[in-house]
């Protein structure tokens, strides 16, 4: 049995460029996993394994390996930065029980850093935080240190400081050890002196020293009341202190160094086993309540000797099979064992089990509590689904998914594609839960769905390379909703008599705009039996099922509430069937009276410009029909904040590259759905009309 203590399961994030597949790529070298180091700039790197990817320079995929320091295990997942997958993200900090924060020395604190960490708050992971680049040019560590108090809100501990900026970068002075740290021109992590700190440094050092002990000794009452009577706690004192901090998600130990230039890693390396969490210090994972979704109070105990409990968290397809990526909370798994899915409440075997390095990967026979590993072949297992022991069923808390906001349509060029495109969706699906697909019953044509045009069109490329399918896409649509603005009082009675028992159901009802986002809610006050209880459900089902497709154009409704008050029933007459056809009729009556309106998606927008383009960057906002809600200028250049609907985005960011010569940047997420203005309401209106008559 493996020493749980010496386990550290850790993610790197941050926003697109910050670093993190290169950072990634830097520990697997200092911890003897590879012998050559690869590179983004020309797709040689070993998290990076799709053709898309090396490509493109991005990471698409959570990549998971393993390698050692120190006589720890670290279980590493690089996770991307387009907030296109996010959910690549989300579903890494899950499981994970620590991270890395990696921000740019230059871009400090950028959008995406923005959501990630919200991410991890919400996971509640221990985090350090990794300022990088420190080589590029605008590069400034207490800059970066100052944004993240200020835009994140988050207490920074700096533990190491920069010496020399820019080009004159060579290395770091560690602020507790009082030592330097400095590396020279071969560019090789291991060749590196430890040094007297530099002169014009001694004060700043001293500085921060103490502001590293007073922040450390707050987490112990003892050492604290030493510390202000003059005494010095001990170095593992302060660590220990420092550990049970980051822990309890009160600071953040800050380092910095330049991944690229391989400097400043290894103390990144030293204080993830040092400060970091092992599996059986995190809060162990809640069960819930599989119909309810509820916490039962109960929790997977990070024990070989608990009964098994683990999530699946991602499901990839590779040359050899579909490969389910596996958190063991609780207990142990063999090869051979027969396992229970509680979500379909089938039992799998284990076939193959691998622990992964990238995509290679070895074979092993067991693993335990605190490990991360792939297994090969199972059938019926989604992201998200816990697998048990037979014997002790639950649930883990499930994973949470965002919407998809954006559309295309796709058909194969040619007949024998269908089938093949089919298949192949089928396992794109499985894969990331952030995509999604229905075939248009009315059209037939397949609709794929998706988080951003970025998201959508690594898909289409996918589906060409990999499965040697050619599509012909169609234009991105977007995902409109409908909702009423009016509260009204109606009455609507369905009566049909035609040989044998007829059908009749009379209901009053009151039609109101409900929350926002609180989707369709249904409520009975009737009293008196004038409509019995038990025809209640299928008077909700029947306002229910009709909220899909909404009277304006056919999009799909929200934020409405139904109030059942009165009605009339027959005794021979009347069935669910009846009242479930009555309140189909009444949502068609009612809702043209109530204010029937359009809503559109609302872009949360952040765009970075250089300084002498703000002018032109916010007079296009404005006529996308885009709010500027904050303008915040920084070393390089201004960063505009703004909600801007998701129909005016599209193609944005060509227009940017132009008007800023290349050097602008943009991300957005969905914020929320807001009224659509008369003019366009009109036009989207038509369109959609005109397309169900061709239909």
């Amino acid at each position: 049995m493996a020493d749980l203590s010496k386990y550290r399961n850790i993610g790197i994030f941050a926003h697109v460029d910050a670093g993190k597949t290169t950072t990634t790529e830097r520990i697997l070298k200092l911890t003897g996993k590879i012998h050559k180091i690869g590179d983004t700039h020309d797709g040689s790197t070993t998290t990076d394994f799709m053709e898309q990817e090396a490509e493109r320079g991005i990471t698409i995929q959570s990549a998971a390996t393993t390698c050692f320091w120190n006589d720890h295990r670290l279980n590493i997942i690089d996770t991307p930065g387009h907030v296109d997958f996010t959910v690549e993200v989300y579903r890494s900090l899950k499981v994970l029980d620590g991270g890395v924060g990696v921000f740019c020395g230059s871009g400090g604190v950028e959008p995406q850093s923005e959501t990630n960490w919200r991410y991890a708050n919400e996971s509640e992971v221990a985090r350090l935080i990794f300022v990088n680049k420190l080589d590029r040019m605008g590069a400034d560590f207490y800059n970066v240190v100052d944004q993240v108090k200020n835009v994140l809100g988050a207490t920074p501990l700096v533990m190491t400081l920069p010496i020399g900026r820019e080009d004159d970068f060579v290395g770091v002075v560690d602020v507790l050890s009082r030592q330097a740290f400095v590396w020279d021109d071969t560019g090789l992590p291991e060749n590196y002196e430890i040094k007297e700190i530099p002169a014009d440094m001694v004060d700043d050092v001293e500085a921060y020293r103490e502001e590293l002990i007073e922040t450390a000794v707050e987490q112990d009452d003892d050492l604290m009341e030493a510390y202000m009577e003059g005494e010095e706690p001990s170095i593992e004192d302060i660590k220990r202190c420092i550990r049970k901090g980051t822990r309890d998600l009160a600071f953040f130990p800050t380092y910095c160094g330049s991944a690229y230039k391989n400097k400043g890693v290894q103390l990144v390396l030293d204080a993830v086993v040092d400060y970091l969490p092992s599996p059986t210090e995190v809060d162990p994972q809640p069960l819930t309540d599989p119909d309810t979704g509820e916490a039962t109070g109960e929790v997977a105990l990070v024990d070989e000797n608990e009964p098994l409990r683990a999530l699946a968290f991602k499901i990839m397809d590779d040359r050899f099979g579909a490969l389910t990526f596996i958190r063991i909370y609780s207990g142990k798994m063999k090869k051979g064992d027969t396992i229970l899915n509680s979500a379909t409440g089938k039992t799998e075997r284990i076939g193959r089990m691998v622990e992964m390095h990238a995509d290679q990967r070895n074979e092993i026979d067991s693993a335990q509590a605190g490990d991360i590993i792939a297994v090969v072949g199972m059938k019926n297992v989604q992201t998200g689904h816990t697998l048990c022991d037979v014997k002790h069923e639950c649930t883990l808390e499930p994973m949470i998914f965002p919407e998809p906001v954006i559309s295309i349509a796709v058909a194969p060029k040619d007949k024998g594609g269908s089938e093949k495109m089919g298949i192949a969706i089928g396992k794109m699906v499985a894969e990331d839960p952030s995509f999604q697909v229905e075939t248009d019953e009315d059209s037939g044509e397949t609709i794929l769905k998706g988080m951003g045009e970025l998201h959508l069109d690594i898909k289409v490329d996918i589906l060409k390379r990999t499965y040697g399918v050619d599509l012909v896409v169609g234009q991105p649509q977007v995902a409109y909703r409908e909702t009423i603005t009016q509260a009204i009082e109606d009455s609507y009675t369905h009566k049909k008599q035609s040989g044998g028992s007829g059908q009749f159901g009379k209901i009053d009802y009151r039609i109101k705009p409900g929350e926002p986002n609180s989707g369709f809610t249904f409520s009975s006050t009737v009293v008196g039996g004038n409509v019995p209880k038990e025809f209640w459900p299928a008077v909700e089902k029947g306002f229910q099922s009709m909220m899909d497709n909404g009277v304006l154009a056919g999009f799909p409704v929200l934020d409405v509430e139904v109030e059942l008050f009165d009605g009339g029933f027959h005794a021979v007459d009347s069935s669910a069937v009846a009242f479930e056809i009555a309140a189909k009729g009444a949502f068609r009556q009612s809702m043209p009276k109530a204010g029937a309106q359009l809503l559109e998606p609302i872009m949360h927008v952040d765009v970075f410009t250089p300084e002498d383009h703000v002018g032109d960057v916010i007079g296009d906002l404005n006529r996308r029909r885009g709010m500027i809600k904050d303008q915040m200028a920084g070393a390089t250049g201004v960063r505009i904040k703004g909600d801007v609907p998701l129909s005016e985005m599209f193609g944005y960011i060509g227009t940017l590259r132009t008007m800023t010569s290349g050097r602008g940047q943009f991300s957005m997420e969905f914020s929320h759905y807001a009224p659509c203005p008369a003019n366009v309401a009109e036009e989207v209106i038509a369109e959609q009309k005109e397309k169900n008559a061709k239909k």
